[in-house]
């Protein structure tokens, strides 16, 4: 796939999932935005896509402020005069409980960012969109699906929310041609373990409990968005694209030796 001439706008860019959409866009030819809050990690995967690509514009930014989203879209319109796909990727994985009783706080901490801030880049990025007939991947996650995680219910929920916002900013936005997908990861080898400060716990130990015994690389989920983001995916939209190692399916069923 090749995205010469394209424009993309990446947000949560400075690692992970996201670090590895911008580098894999910007070596296919595209003209990448990096999108994120730490301007070192930013700079590191700036220096990978301008190995093998195109370099990027990296944007230094909070998606949560309102004023920051708009800089973003007005950087990038600037820059290069239009936008062709928006990849929503940045959220944040805050600890929080009903019986800890901090789960309010999180749960507005979380959605503002999960939520509200694809909203808002949405909203402003559609008129551009529309120009291009281009397209939006949101990242969601398993979890939006089946909550496992007793201490982490806002992210949950946010997930489970930008699930139908993708559904119905699909239905709204198809008649202008612009398509809205989203993909489901289950466990990514990221750093987000050591970012949420989740002690005694591997991604080892989490592939043991993968029905296909392993997490999943970020290239993985980047090479997903790219296939949606791309003209070959040009009838699929509203959809969601789960990659998850067999997550949703439970636990590992026994062998029938019958």
């Amino acid at each position: 796939m090749s995205f010469s001439g394209k424009v993309v706008i990446v947000t949560g860019a400075s690692s992970g999932i996201g670090a590895s959409t911008g580098v894999l866009f910007s070596h296919r030819g595209a003209d990448v935005v990096l999108v994120g809050r730490n301007e070192s990690k930013l700079k590191k995967v700036a220096e990978k896509c301008t190995q093998r690509g195109i370099p990027p514009l990296v944007v230094q930014a909070d998606i949560g402020k309102d004023s920051d989203a708009e800089r973003i879209i007005d950087t990038t319109i600037k820059k290069y005069g239009k936008l062709d796909s928006l990849v929503n990727n940045a959220g944040i994985f805050v600890r929080g409980s009903i019986l800890s009783g901090d789960l309010l706080q999180v749960y507005d901490e979380t959605m503002k960012i999960n939520l509200r801030a694809v909203i808002k880049l949405t909203t402003l990025a559609a008129p551009y969109l529309i120009k291009t007939n281009g397209n939006i991947v949101n990242v969601s996650s398993v979890e939006g699906k089946k909550s496992s995680m007793v201490n982490y219910l806002a992210n949950n929920v946010s997930k489970a929310a930008l699930d139908n916002f993708t559904r119905g900013a699909a239905l709204e936005l198809a008649t202008f041609g612009v398509r809205v997908n989203s993909v489901s990861p289950g466990p990514v080898r990221t750093d987000i373990l050591e970012n949420s400060s989740i002690s005694g716990l591997s991604w080892d130990d989490i592939a043991m409990n993968m029905i296909l015994d392993r997490v999943s690389e970020p290239e993985e989920t980047a090479e997903l968005i790219l296939y949606l983001a791309s003209g070959t995916a040009n009838g699929i939209t509203g959809s969601d694209f789960v990659c998850d190692n067999g997550a949703l399916l439970g636990t590992k069923a026994k062998p029938n030796i019958n």
